[in-house]
């Protein structure tokens, strides 16, 4: 029989896994209370920012671009598509799949709320620091190419 681990042996200020996320939280907080106006929440706008950068992607492409799973970006989609802000069509090539693009009134939204979230860059900074926060992305973006193995 196994035995169980010691969980007092688990000094939780001490997780990295749990601090990221905790402060990845806040942030994400942060920026929807200052996004609310716009209707987008942060999920939404990046999705919204990637693709009027991008262009038309399918889901898959989207979903790679963005770091999420197929189904999250689905789930994540959903308003968009229900209010108008993007649109989803079969590719001609091969009918299975499905291109993403950006709405007229999509890029209104998106830069409306761009307003908003050029607001919320410049409080942050202001909170930390521009050199730390660029230290931070420098250091995030680092992590998140990082092949971690598990």
């Amino acid at each position: 029989m196994a035995r169980k681990p010691n969980v007092s042996a688990i000094t939780f200020p001490e997780c990295h896994c749990l601090a990221v996320r905790r402060a990845a939280r806040q942030v994400t907080r942060f920026y929807d209370r200052l996004l609310q106006p716009s209707g987008l929440r942060t999920t939404q706008f990046s999705i919204l920012a990637s693709l009027h950068k991008s262009g038309p992607m399918t889901i898959n492409n989207l979903a790679e671009a963005l770091a999420l799973d197929r189904t999250t970006l689905g789930r994540n989609i959903l308003p968009l598509l229900r209010d108008g802000l993007v649109v989803a069509n079969r590719r001609n090539q091969d009918r299975r799949s499905k291109s993403v693009h950006v709405t007229g009134t999509g890029a209104a939204r998106l830069k409306m709320a761009m307003r908003l979230w050029t607001e919320a860059q410049t409080r942050l900074e202001a909170a930390f620091g521009a050199p730390r926060v660029l230290a931070l992305r420098t250091l995030l973006r680092e992590l998140s190419l990082a092949q971690l193995q598990g």
